[in-house]
């Protein structure tokens, strides 16, 4: 389909698919190896189409960013729980560049890395809480949510990244993942 054939769309519409198309580009490319014609020709629009929507790249970033840990929020919940892996496995595969963007390639971009480790600082402190009865020196369940955070994530990514082989019993794995290296530090 050619730009003069892209359907007409609502604003919200045409921003959402602009995001949409942007989110797995950012993912595997970055910031600075992804150009706005990359996103513009993959959204079959143009750049005078994306600067309606998007003052610059990085405020396009910037809302992919928001996107993403919009949709990580309506997946997983306010509260990290015992089904968190699950649900967390299961928006990773519906949605890998999502994941992929907010885990492991915004981490690399210096201008966004403080709103990604606010992102995962928050989701530590969330699983803190969580591990406050299991593990009694405040230093060490710190360290211990931000451990099973890692191994959590990084699994995952690990996963994705070999296909997301096994979709049935990814998320059980990864949690027994986690819950092993919990285990060993509540011995």
């Amino acid at each position: 389909m050619s730009i003069s054939d892209s359907p007409r769309l609502a604003r919200a519409e045409r921003r959402e698919q602009i995001l949409a198309t942007a989110t797995p580009i950012f993912a595997r490319a970055g910031l600075t190896g992804t150009s706005l014609d990359d996103i513009a020709t993959a959204a079959g629009v143009s750049r005078m189409i994306l600067y309606r929507h998007f003052e610059s790249k990085d405020d396009l970033y910037r809302a992919a960013l928001q996107r993403a840990a919009a949709h990580l929020a309506e997946a997983v919940g306010d509260e990290l729980t015992e089904g968190s892996v699950q649900k967390l496995v299961g928006w990773a595969a519906v949605d890998p560049g999502a994941f992929r963007l907010l885990f492991h390639q915004a981490a690399r971009e210096s201008r966004f890395r403080s709103e990604i480790d606010e992102l995962r600082a928050s989701m530590a402190e969330e699983v803190r809480r969580n591990l406050a009865e299991v593990v009694n020196d405040p230093l060490w369940a710190i360290w211990a949510a931000q451990l099973c955070l890692t191994v959590t994530v990084e699994a995952i990514m690990t996963w994705l990244d070999l296909g997301a082989p096994d979709p049935a019993s990814a998320a059980a794995r990864i949690d027994r993942a986690a819950k092993a290296v919990l285990s060993s530090i509540t011995e």
